[in-house]
């Protein structure tokens, strides 16, 4: 299995993590849309309310803590009758293999991920929220971020 190329692996990781994040402080499923790049990232999950201005800063503040604490990427293999219980297959390409590629960030994310990724979070940089929107039709919390 090869990794995918993706345009900016600090920034591929912080997406991990911001996912597990917004799970831990809102209940809500991984991220239903993303583009993680470089200059600017965004990321929309559905929630059951708005996030309160506290709420944002303390993601703002979470994301740098785990960054801060270098915790450790790595990668196993697995087959998909034998993924953990709390692993979803549900993005996995029709068309992907048996062998599937988990990656973990310390004891705080496992997903399955071909991108490429930093070693350890320390190796991120530093997480800036850029600014957050909210659509209160689809219940929907954009997220803009930078890795500085």
């Amino acid at each position: 299995m090869e990794e995918r190329e993706v345009s900016f692996p600090p920034a591929h990781t912080a997406e991990h993590l911001l996912n597990r994040t917004m799970i831990n402080i809102f209940g809500c499923g991984r991220s239903y849309n993303a583009h993680v790049e470089r200059k600017k990232s965004k990321m929309s999950f559905h929630l059951d309310h708005k996030p309160t201005r506290q709420e944002e800063k303390e993601i703002e503040r979470r994301m740098n803590e785990l960054i801060e604490a270098d915790l450790p990427v790595t990668f196993e293999y697995t087959t998909r009758d034998a993924l953990p219980d709390d692993v979803s297959t549900e993005r996995l390409p029709d068309d992907a293999s048996d062998e599937i590629r988990l990656v973990r960030i310390g004891d705080y994310d496992v997903c399955p991920c071909i991108g490429k990724h930093v070693r350890s979070t320390g190796q991120i940089g530093h997480f800036e929220m850029l600014g957050t929107n909210w659509d209160e039709m689809e219940h929907s919390f954009r997220v803009r971020f930078k890795i500085v």
